[in-house]
């Protein structure tokens, strides 16, 4: 293990998602970089991509730049980062599309990144329904319909080309979220 790697990425993520909290709780945003790296941890995955996992929306969601990791945590690191971070200036369905392909056609490193992510998001939200029902879908910026397209679709991707647990495991999760949302439409 690279102390120095992870410590940096851990000291970038708390500096920068400090004053954000997550959409659907009032929990502190830096919880959930720090969950997807522990998903990848489990996993024993290389030190590049846990600390790619704790840094994987500093630039979408701050003002850090794709160079300023580049200088500071390396090329890998920023490659995973640049590969899972969503093109903002496209319409949202658009940029969802472009991020399934980014994704695909992206290093391993940035499929396992991608895939804590999705996963960490999805337990999020299956806790936050538990507590505050169809509600939750408020906090997100297109319908339940689209959220499960989106889901939908990543997870199709994810297994055509890559063959790990956490695939499964999003599988899972997506399959428990589908069958919630049923079950309250009845």
């Amino acid at each position: 293990m690279n102390p120095s790697l992870i410590e940096k990425a851990v000291r970038i993520a708390v500096l920068a998602h400090k004053e954000q909290t997550r959409k659907e709780s009032d929990l502190p945003y830096v919880m959930h970089p720090f969950m997807v790296a522990f998903k990848l941890q489990k996993y024993d995955f290389p030190d590049e991509v846990i600390a790619a996992a704790l840094v994987h929306d500093v630039v979408e969601d701050t003002k850090f730049t794709t160079e300023e990791l580049r200088k500071e945590l390396g090329p890998e690191v920023s490659e995973i980062v640049k590969t899972v971070t969503n093109d903002d200036s496209l319409p949202w369905e658009e940029k969802k599309r472009k991020y399934i392909e980014t994704v695909r056609n992206g290093p391993i490193g940035a499929k396992a990144v991608a895939t804590a992510d999705k996963i960490h998001n999805l337990e999020s939200i299956l806790i936050a329904y538990q507590e505050k029902g169809p509600e939750v879908w408020e906090y997100f910026k297109r319908s339940r319909e689209k959220k499960i397209w989106f889901e939908e679709e990543m997870l199709k991707m994810l297994k055509e080309t890559w063959q790990h647990p956490l695939v499964l495991e999003y599988e899972s999760l997506l399959g428990k979220l589908k069958e919630k949302i049923n079950l309250t439409l009845q």
